[in-house]
């Protein structure tokens, strides 16, 4: 597999073998490159598209894996006043950039996802909503395009803000761009039901829209030709750890976890478990060496797709890494929920205890107690990724609890891993 883009800590990889990128593809990054490969088609009935959509089983590829049909009609449903199509390319998960390359360098394909959702819904606003200031300069670029060229579509801004672990949050995403802080909000009502100016609001992230030009062009069954049943489609995987540079690869759902090893050019031996789906869907054991890539596999073993962020724990002791994991939720709480502020803060330092072995077994005792009686009690789902964290840990790292209680842990002998934002990809180093 030939890499399509590299530096030294950062590496794009091609597709699996045997797979025609859908995303994932050199050039094209302006509009004549785009109109040839067939960008920018004329969209045609709306109905017909959504039908479509439904038939590819297009999943939402921001973290929760919600359908996309479904978004869409509960949208189209309430337009009646008018609608608005949010792209959100604000990727809170310091360990995936999926969002960042695909905004920087394949804009074109992300806003003809965002036209024709636009369609679909009868939306006569659309906002590309994100963090990134190279990316921003990318999609200004390919709007200054699209406008020249005119190209059909609603009004399409662009909000910038500050880059946050919450600022991603669908409501957060709403408030910011009604003007107000990035912070999340109270639900109900969810954005399709009123979200942008009060109008019902489809929030889809930027990967997710990104490949409804596949479906519009070739259809739903052409879509759901690769990956599963369950999980149809491929996906962008950033992948971390392992001692090897940062890399982001597209993979068919359904791929083996150790041909994506293999792909890394890590040893499924020096594997202890990994981070699945970025920091919140918490850590998987070794088990995930027997696991494929889609939504029901790894929720089975107690993780999940998330975003498609996969960290390699290997020379990592787990319980330093879920302790980094939780001081990082901890600093990035919002501090609106007092369940939140003081729940994430709680884990983080019995976490942190067990780790620096100040910790007893009354100490874990909590930790499993809070990672229960916590989840589901913040606005946002922060509290929901620490819980998550202590969760997993707890269940599939005992061992290394144990020892670390014990102070028998070897792999921190010379000092336990420490991290602000763990397995975190530079977006310096993003090409």
């Amino acid at each position: 597999m030939q890499d399509i883009f590299e530096r030294s800590s950062f590496r794009v990889g091609g597709p699996a073998p045997g797979l025609e990128p859908r995303l994932l593809r050199a050039g094209g990054a302006d509009l004549a490159g785009y109109l040839a490969a067939g960008g920018y088609r004329q969209a045609g009935d709306p109905e017909a598209l959504l039908e479509q959509v439904r038939r590819s089983g297009l999943l939402g590829r921001g973290g929760a894996g919600f359908p996309l049909a479904v978004k869409l009609a509960g949208v189209r449903k309430r337009s009646g006043g008018g609608a608005v199509v949010l792209a959100n390319g604000e990727e809170g998960e310091p360990a995936s950039v999926k969002d960042k390359w695909l905004l920087r360098h394949r804009p074109h394909l992300v806003l003809d996802g965002v036209r024709l959702a636009a369609g679909v819904v009868g939306a006569g606003r659309a906002v590309v909503y994100l963090s990134d200031r190279a990316a921003a300069r990318s999609v200004d670029a390919a709007l200054t395009e699209t406008d020249a060229a005119g190209i059909e579509a609603p009004p399409i801004e662009l909000v910038l803000v500050d880059p946050t672990y919450v600022a991603g949050e669908e409501t957060a995403a709403v408030r910011a761009v009604d003007g107000g802080p990035a912070l999340p909000s109270d639900k109900p009502p969810r954005p399709f039901e009123r979200g942008v100016a009060g109008l019902p609001t489809v929030v889809s992230n930027v990967e997710t829209l990104a490949h409804l030009p596949f479906v519009h062009a070739h259809g739903g069954e052409a879509f759901r030709a690769v990956g599963t049943e369950p999980s149809p489609g491929t996906f962008l995987a950033t992948v971390t750890g392992g001692g090897r540079p940062a890399a982001l690869y597209e993979l068919p759902h359904g791929l083996p976890f150790t041909e994506l090893l293999a792909l890394h050019g890590v040893s499924p031996d020096a594997v202890r478990g990994a981070l699945t789906g970025g920091y919140f869907a918490g850590m998987v054991d070794r088990g995930i060496l027997d696991a494929t890539l889609e939504h029901h596999a790894l929720r089975a073993l107690g993780g999940g797709m998330g975003c498609g962020a996969f960290a390699l724990i290997t020379t990592e002791c787990p319980v330093a890494v879920a302790a980094a994991v939780l001081e990082y939720f901890d600093r990035q709480n919002a501090g609106q929920c007092g369940s939140c502020w003081n729940g994430t803060a709680a884990m983080a330092a019995a976490a942190g205890a067990l780790r620096d072995g100040r910790a007893g077994e009354e100490d874990v005792a909590r930790l499993r107690r809070w990672s229960v009686v916590l989840r589901g009690r913040g606005a946002c789902g922060t509290l929901d990724g620490a819980t998550n964290a202590a969760a997993t840990l707890l269940a599939r790292f005992a061992p290394d609890v144990a020892a670390h209680l014990s102070g028998t842990c070897p792999t921190c002998s010379d000092g336990p891993y420490r991290a602000e934002r763990p397995f975190e990809v530079d977006p310096e180093v993003i090409p």
